[in-house]
């Protein structure tokens, strides 16, 4: 197929270990709402991924790339709910009756697989970035004159179970390290500084 696989991996390993606005979620959910919570976000993630693979090996991303109308809208989309997640989680840092697991997308109520799933799925599929990501990088491991459909494909699989492979791994260890962090005080603390960084991440985003 034209493919030069070993050179793509160890470049995409570096990439998905890198943090970024997906690793965040999965740290705030993991910690504050345990391990079911985690790995639905990690599914959305990984769901996300896909369509952004099946988006470049269409043609869609690149076309996403080229317009800076489209790529400006879904880069703010993103980083709208970017911050309106860290608003909810701030919210939940100043809630004073809610217990370890009081809110779930700004409103009372644990977070449970799927509200995860949505939450990674809405987060990855808004980061423009990611469109750029496979437009740019993939061309570069495929061999010229080479179909570009299938390759793309492939690749954007392997890159997809890299990062749910990482993902995964790293949404377990934190959840094994939530189990520490779960007094009210404690979790308070830590819904105040992932809300921050939330913001800080959605307002990055938005001004990149």
């Amino acid at each position: 197929m034209g493919i030069h696989l070993l050179p793509f991996i160890g470049v995409s390993i570096l990439l998905v270990i890198a943090p970024g606005p997906d690793t965040v979620l999965v740290t705030k959910n993991a910690l504050l709402y345990g391990r079911r919570a985690a790995l639905g976000t990690v599914g959305g993630i990984s769901v996300g991924l896909a369509i952004w693979t099946t988006a470049a090996a269409l043609g869609v991303a690149a076309v996403l790339r080229e317009s800076q109308v489209a790529f400006t809208v879904l880069r703010v989309a993103g980083a709208i709910y970017l911050v309106w997640l860290g608003i909810g989680a701030l919210r939940a840092a100043r809630s004073q009756t809610g217990g370890p697991f009081a809110v779930s997308d700004g409103a009372t109520g644990p977070l449970d697989g799927r509200g995860g799933f949505r939450q990674g799925l809405l987060c990855n599929l808004g980061n423009p970035k990611i469109a750029v990501f496979f437009t740019s990088l993939l061309p570069q491991f495929v061999s010229a004159h080479t179909p570009v459909l299938v390759p793309f494909l492939v690749l954007g699989v392997v890159f997809a179970l890299l990062g749910l492979a990482w993902l995964c791994a790293y949404a377990l260890l934190a959840t094994r390290l939530s189990a520490l962090l779960r007094s009210p005080r404690v979790k308070a603390t830590l819904d105040a500084i992932t809300g921050v960084v939330l913001i800080a991440v959605g307002a990055r985003v938005a001004l990149e």
